[in-house]
């Protein structure tokens, strides 16, 4: 007969309750008292932590009053939502360091090692998470807050004239905002108008600018052009100036009583409305993104275009084909190839390009139809004129997440489309 032998029951490791303390136990210094720090230092901020929390579900009860002279102040719901969020991502990273410490309190084996050698051995198997730790928190800081409070503000009604903290409370009031720039002809007309000139801007922008530096990158390439190095300098000058300077440059020059204007009156034809008709500005404002941007997918072509071997166009003649041809089935092809992830960052780029706008029209001229916007403005200046000049916080952040979901489904359904995202996919 077969005696069954019981196995004795895993012990709970006491970090469960005091974070470190096996580890403390088991002889590893320095991760013990790290733990227990982090512990320690919730355990005194957890009173304020819990306040925040708070803060960030009621977005504050006492509004700011005045008494004679004297103003009271209140609670500013913003302060409150942006300490709130704080709160949150630290509780979740304080969850996550505590996972940590329970896992490795359960696998560390006992160390006798002295705390330098502890040091220089966490040193040597945590090297890349202790370089990345930095860009890491900077990412929080940076990149995931404004994120998570441009989310959160869009579900609330944070906008002038009856809730602007610190004067007043601002209330969580859901899917309202959404609903009513979808739904509210004031706000719907604008955003369908300026959405689609944003579209169509961005569009045109990315592919009159590839199609020119495309021209001038075949042109350079022609061996019967003398001077190569003198053209690609000059072509590449608009490039080096500042885009900056060239716009305020374009709008000086192109405004109603400017050089350009000047020049034609005196040639005695009349004055074109460059930047103050609807569709000549708007064609203007492509223009000159093309003088800004074609000297760069110029130099870009003109590397794709030398990386095309010369035996397919021979090849290709002895079939017969001619130069139209050749253009269409293989330097086309290989050249889009290799400048296909350009044109989708390109886009993006265009998509969001607020100086482009701003510099030369500020978003004019004036569209009585709109509400905050002008003709040529385009979601970015909108956002801008709705934050900074019309303090619509809440319609602004809505708009910033429909570009962030717009431009994540199409880089994303781009770039799985594309050959050379695939080649790398497969390597």
């Amino acid at each position: 007969m077969l005696l069954s032998q019981t196995q004795p029951a895993p012990k709970v490791p006491a970090s469960l309750l005091f974070m470190g303390l096996t580890q403390l136990r088991k002889g590893h210094w320095v991760k013990g008292w790290a733990f227990f720090a982090i512990q320690l230092l919730t355990l005194w901020f957890l009173f304020d932590i819990a306040l925040a929390l708070k803060g960030l579900v009621t977005l504050g009860d006492v509004a700011q009053v005045r008494q004679g002279f004297d103003i009271i102040p209140g609670d500013n719901s913003i302060f409150m939502l942006v300490e709130g969020v704080i709160a949150l991502i630290y509780c979740f990273l304080f969850l996550c360091v505590y996972i940590v410490n329970v896992k490795d309190a359960m696998s560390s084996l006992p160390s006798d090692a002295s705390f330098t050698g502890q040091l220089r051995q966490i040193y040597d198997e945590k090297f890349a998470f202790i370089m990345l730790s930095p860009a890491f928190l900077a990412s929080i800081a940076f990149i995931i807050l404004p994120i998570v409070i441009t989310v959160l503000v869009s579900f609330t009604n944070y906008s002038a004239p009856h809730h602007i903290p610190p004067r007043n409370l601002v209330d969580w009031v859901g899917f309202k905002n959404f609903i009513a720039l979808f739904e509210l002809k004031i706000w719907s007309s604008t955003f369908f108008g300026v959405a689609s000139w944003t579209v169509l801007w961005a569009f045109f922008a990315t592919v009159c600018t590839c199609g020119f530096g495309f021209l001038l990158a075949l042109a350079l390439q022609k061996k019967d052009i003398k001077a190569k190095k003198a053209w690609r300098f000059i072509f590449i000058l608009p490039y080096a100036i500042p885009a900056f300077v060239t716009l305020l440059m374009f709008r000086l020059l192109l405004n109603g009583v400017g050089p350009v204007n000047a020049t034609l009156n005196a040639w005695g034809w009349d004055s074109i409305a460059f930047l103050s008709d609807p569709f000549t500005a708007k064609i203007t404002v492509i223009a000159v993104s093309v003088w800004v941007g074609a000297p760069y997918f110029m130099l870009l072509i003109a590397g794709a275009l030398t990386n095309i071997p010369s035996d397919l166009y021979e090849a290709s003649e002895v079939d017969g084909a001619n130069k139209f041809q050749q253009f269409w089935e293989i330097t086309l092809p290989m050249v889009l190839h290799q400048v296909a992830p350009s044109l989708v960052m390109t886009f993006a780029h265009n998509f969001n390009n607020f100086g482009a706008i701003f510099l030369l029209t500020e978003g004019g001229p004036i569209n009585p139809e709109y509400r905050f916007a002008g003709h040529t403005d385009i979601l970015i200046t909108w956002i801008y004129k709705l934050t900074l000049d019309f303090q619509q916080y809440q319609i602004a952040s809505v708009i910033s997440i429909i570009i962030f979901l717009f431009l994540s489904g199409i880089a994303i359904w781009q770039f799985r489309r594309m050959k050379s995202f695939k080649d790398d996919v497969g390597m």
